[in-house]
């Protein structure tokens, strides 16, 4: 069994798109995957979920300590989801005074991820108490980066709370993955930021590269996964190599 955050302190990046479309390519390798959404925005919940209704349970009542997380599982064509609500957007404030912040999202789900071969996390776009919960509860990070200029901009800063955790938190944790988005080989600019970015993280980087595809903007609107929506597609392409790499130990 995995436990893999996906990560970057910065949003626009791809992050949420690399976590359906990776969780969706490994279910359809068979695994059993389940998918948390960490980020108040539920980005991820409202990129598979097509009824605007409230939900009963999410996340955030997990973290509460009020339901099982049995009970705030939703299912999507094969995988699951934890969902997120608006209601986590108060977690930074409302739990900074808990004694062992850091450790509430490991705790609420101690013993629960072995239902499954791989539990992703998509985290908030910071480097806030929600994303310290995620990195305190997995053994990996994988890292999204755009291919494109200052993409390795202000990553000093997320290298530094990892090396945090490691030392005070989880010492198994590890980035293990770099996954490089919206890479287009026609140009140069792109081609030269995956060498820099290659350069700095050596072979953490994935050898598939996910191309600028409009079908995987696309998908979310339709509340579908880029295999659901364009199974054709360079971006159904581009995933399901990459979650072949994942399982087969590579990056």
């Amino acid at each position: 069994m995995k436990t893999i955050a996906f990560t970057n302190q910065k949003g626009g990046v791809g992050k949420t798109t690399s976590t359906v479309n990776v969780g969706a390519g490994l279910c359809r390798q068979g695994n059993k995957v389940l998918m948390v959404d960490l980020d108040p925005q539920a980005n991820l919940t409202y990129s598979l979920r097509k009824s605007s209704n409230r939900l009963d349970n999410s996340i955030y009542d997990v973290l509460k300590g009020r339901v099982d997380p049995e009970e705030a599982i939703i299912s999507h064509n094969g995988f699951d989801i934890m969902p997120s609500s608006i209601d986590l957007s108060g977690a930074e404030m409302e739990f900074a005074n808990e004694p062992a912040r850091e450790t509430i999202l490991k705790n609420s789900l101690n013993g629960f991820y072995e239902k499954y071969d791989y539990i992703l996390i998509d985290c908030p776009p910071n480097l806030g108490l929600l994303t310290l919960n995620a990195f305190t509860a997995v053994n990996e990070i994988f890292i999204v980066l755009q291919s494109e200029y200052l993409a390795l901009h202000g990553l000093s800063k997320l290298m530094d709370v990892i090396q945090v955790v490691k030392e005070r938190l989880n010492p198994e944790i590890e980035i293990t993955g770099i996954i490089c988005t919206l890479f287009d080989g026609r140009k140069n600019l792109n081609n030269e930021v995956v060498d820099h970015i290659k350069d700095y993280f050596g072979n953490k980087v994935f050898d598939t590269l996910i191309r600028d595809n409009v079908a995987l903007a696309e998908a979310p609107s339709h509340h579908k996964t880029i295999f659901e929506y364009a199974p054709d597609s360079y971006g159904a392409e581009d995933y399901d190599a990459l979650a072949q790499e994942i399982k087969n130990g590579q990056g």
